[in-house]
């Protein structure tokens, strides 16, 4: 299609966070028309329709696609991502998928391999890529000569979602009006787990796109503090590349209205990344806005950083779809590749934690 055309959009899975954010931010574009909202429940479905404009409605995710869609967005339930986006992109759609791709990372490589074979754009609902800190650590990693080899990466990361893991209240920023059954939430067969798949498949998200590093070996603690799922985790990982890491999640309580941005609707998340080689360190900061990239060469550089440069936002990945579909020259910051790599550290930390001792990735040398 042309950079002209409207993109014909469905969003499969149009729950609380679709209707939130990326419904709006499609909204917003005068290039792109909103055909086919799908979801369970009638009422919901009219009030889609209603507030914003969306041509079809339908419980089945198969009527949407008989629409001759350029591009669908998956925010269905983790469990069904894979039968609805590989069935997205097979009728000849580009695909957004929330996060975490899959449970499964067998489905979520598949995925890949889809888009590959079949010529689409798999783009992965990792808004922190799309951040200005992000885009200059990732440049200052593949330009400015990063670390050297990469010997360990931290990766630390906690965030109001106690409520909704502990299945008592909704998460900060949703559409209060479209909130998803708890078992979506907090029952594994869907999710996949708690803590792991919500929050930290974002973290490691974030760490493997400016690494380019895969894990290998995980050894993982969960604590579910009583809940279904896990609140709090502690994992291990040795990667592909012989590095060794740390991933620390934690579940807090929800502290909406207290922050440091006035009239910010819920707050920062506890984000920070480090890698440290052969040559230096980096340190990644997204709660703080603070970058810092030191070499032993004489690199010391600490970028002046545009205001709130990383907040949470996830305007990157929608625009994205839609640009890509238009054939416009634009990086995809969250391939599918990258989902699945971050799959399999989670999966592989449940895997340690059912048996006890060490999980081998599945296929990793």
């Amino acid at each position: 299609m042309g950079a002209n055309d409207r993109v014909r959009v469905g969003v499969i899975g149009a729950g609380s966070w679709a209707a939130s954010n990326h419904i709006p931010v499609l909204q917003a574009r005068d290039d792109v028309e909103l055909v086919s909202a799908v979801r369970k429940g009638r009422d919901a479905l009219e009030t889609l329709k209603d507030r914003f404009g969306f041509e079809h409605i339908s419980e089945d995710y198969r009527d949407a696609l008989e629409l001759d869609l350029d591009a669908v967005v998956v925010g269905s339930p983790s469990v069904f991502h894979h039968e609805h986006a590989k069935a997205a992109m097979e009728a000849g759609a580009n695909v957004l998928c929330e996060k975490p791709v899959t449970i499964d990372p067998a489905d979520a490589w598949d995925l890949d391999a889809t888009a590959r074979a079949l010529g689409r754009h798999l783009v992965i609902s990792f808004g922190w890529h799309y951040r200005p800190t992000v885009i200059e650590a990732k440049r200052m990693m593949t330009e400015d000569g990063g670390v050297g080899e990469i010997e360990h990466i931290l990766v630390a990361m906690a965030s109001g979602t106690r409520e909704l893991l502990k299945a008592t209240g909704a998460y900060e920023g949703s559409a209060s009006d479209f909130m998803p059954d708890w078992d979506t939430w907090t029952d594994p067969a869907m999710s996949g787990g708690g803590y792991g798949p919500a929050q930290l498949s974002h973290a490691m998200g974030l760490a493997l796109w400016l690494s380019g590093e895969r894990a290998k070996d995980v050894f993982a603690l969960m604590n579910n503090v009583g809940a279904r799922v896990d609140l709090h985790d502690a994992i291990s990982i040795r990667y592909q590349s012989g590095a060794t890491g740390v991933l620390s999640g934690a579940s807090c309580p929800s502290q909406a209205g207290i922050g440091d941005i006035p009239d910010e609707p819920w707050p920062r998340h506890q984000l920070q990344v480090r890698f440290y080689g052969s040559d230096g360190q980096m340190i990644v900061d997204l709660e703080r806005d603070f970058l810092w990239h030191f070499r032993e060469d004489g690199v010391d550089n600490k970028p002046e950083l545009p205001p709130h440069a990383g907040l949470y936002q996830c305007d990157g990945p929608p625009n994205t779809l839609i640009d890509l579909t238009q054939g416009k020259d634009v990086p995809n910051r969250s391939p599918g590749e990258v989902g699945a790599r971050s799959v399999e550290v989670v999966a592989a930390a449940y895997d340690s934690v059912r048996s006890g001792g060490l999980a081998s990735v599945p296929g990793v040398s």
